[in-house]
């Protein structure tokens, strides 16, 4: 009997949080693109 840690529920945690965390970049960066376009095309109409 081993009485070492398995490491694999650590290692998908790892994943998890760095897919997770890439993901919410995007996201933000891509909602905070649309809102400056929102903002350009505003200042235009003026």
């Amino acid at each position: 009997m081993r009485e070492g840690l398995d490491h694999w529920p650590f290692i998908v945690a790892s994943y998890a949080l760095s897919i997770g965390g890439t993901l919410v970049l995007v996201a933000q960066s891509w909602l905070a693109m649309r809102r400056a376009e929102a903002r350009r095309d505003k200042s235009r109409q003026k």
